[in-house]
């Protein structure tokens, strides 16, 4: 590792006002007003204490993300900003994204978000069907969203992104194709495009409902996949499209495995010191963390295999995959140490090998569980270190 990996900021707010019956993320529903000013003051603890492990390290990105992040104010983000610009040197051209809810922005709301210093959003649509809207549980409807991007243009916010799922309960292809053309419609630099999954611990895990069978699944993702691309969308992630240049930095930064500095309630982070690859990760519970003088929950040093792993289920999420050099820069891993694996998955068509890159083949993205679980430490791959000759047959060692 001889390079220093990019660093961005992600920002934890986790209040929701209902939390979504599919949602497994470190959300709270809000009872009684928010907390906006204590919780500001331990996020600013936080950075100030995390930014002397940094160096002379600047920000690529920063991402504020929940939980509902649109609940807090303009004012308390844009103190947070200054907090950490007075910590951390901020590139030219940081990009700074706020996720929104529809169902939480009043009428200016994103101007005085823009003044703040935000220059990206996410706003998170799910589906332009007001009777799927319910079945989620969402608190907006699909005129919101509407509203929000015309909104989001009186403010020259035209750097936003469309969250959108398909396989809803009860959806018809037709309907999945109608929403995502509705989102089209509005002209959004950057679409999420993603399937609704059962998560454990969640009111679907408990009482699920009936939503569509895998073979309506993919003729759904097929179809909008079609649409996409036709509407000039480029695929570069495993559920993300972009407009030209459009491409979301700050996840693009998770997926290529480069760090990343994690404040607020539960927020994982991961930095790296030389070939050592160092996570840590928040108190979980709001009171917890607004409580606690140092609010780091745990630290853990990723052993080689770990990093290999995680390294892969980043990375192979992008359609093109990564450069060898990229996997030893980011990792400190040598050629030899990985090949096994790479070598089985390409032996199972799951990932195209060549001298200077790894990508995941037409049945790797297909089929990406499988390709990932060869990958885990004790996973099918077995030993690492063994077998590391037969990477000469991939042509690559």
């Amino acid at each position: 590792m001889n390079t220093i990996p990019p660093l961005s900021l992600y920002v934890h707010l986790p209040w929701c006002i209902r939390k979504c019956p599919y949602c497994d993320f470190n959300s709270h529903t809000l009872k009684g007003s928010l907390p906006e000013q204590a919780y500001l003051e331990s996020l600013i603890r936080d950075l100030e204490r995390s930014a002397s492990e940094l160096g002379k390290r600047s920000l690529s990105s920063i991402f504020f993300g929940g939980g509902t992040p649109s609940l807090f104010s303009a004012r308390a983000l844009a103190s947070f900003l200054d907090a950490a610009a007075r910590q951390i040197s901020f590139e030219p051209d940081l990009e700074i994204t706020l996720e929104v809810n529809p169902g939480t922005i009043e009428r200016g709301a994103f101007a005085d978000y823009q003044a703040a210093g935000i220059n990206r959003i996410s706003l998170g649509a799910q589906s332009f069907d007001d009777a799927m809207l319910k079945k989620l549980g969402r608190i907006h409807c699909a005129a919101e969203t509407i509203a929000c991007v015309r909104e989001l243009r009186r403010a020259g916010l035209d750097n936003f992104n469309l969250d959108l799922m398909y396989g809803l309960p009860g959806q018809s292809a037709e309907q999945a194709v109608a929403d995502l053309s509705q989102a089209i419609s509005l002209a959004p630099a950057h679409i999420s495009h993603y399937q609704l999954t059962l998560e454990p611990n969640t009111l679907f895990a408990a009482k699920p409902p009936e939503l569509p069978g895998h073979d309506l699944c993919w003729d759904m993702q097929q179809r909008c996949l079609g649409r996409l691309v036709e509407a000039g969308f480029e695929h570069y992630e495993v559920s993300a499209f972009a407009q030209t240049g459009r491409r979301c930095r700050h996840n693009l930064n998770y997926w290529t495995f480069a760090d990343y500095l994690g404040l607020g309630a539960g927020a994982h982070g991961k930095l790296s010191d030389g070939n050592e690859v160092r996570r840590d990760w928040r108190l979980r519970h709001p009171a917890d963390y607004m409580a606690a003088a140092n609010p780091v929950e745990g630290v853990r040093v990723l052993s080689a295999e770990e990093k290999l792993f995680e390294f892969m289920l980043n990375a192979l999420r992008l359609e093109h995959g990564f450069s060898m050099d990229l996997l030893t820069e980011r990792t400190g891993l040598e050629r030899a140490f990985c090949a096994p694996l790479l070598c089985e998955a390409a032996d199972q068509g799951l990932l195209q090998i060549s001298e200077s890159r790894c990508q995941p083949s037409a049945s790797g993205l297909n089929f990406r569980d499988d390709l990932i679980a060869i990958f885990l430490p004790d996973g099918p791959g077995g030993n690492l270190r063994e077998g590391a000759k037969n990477g000469e047959s991939h042509g690559f060692l």
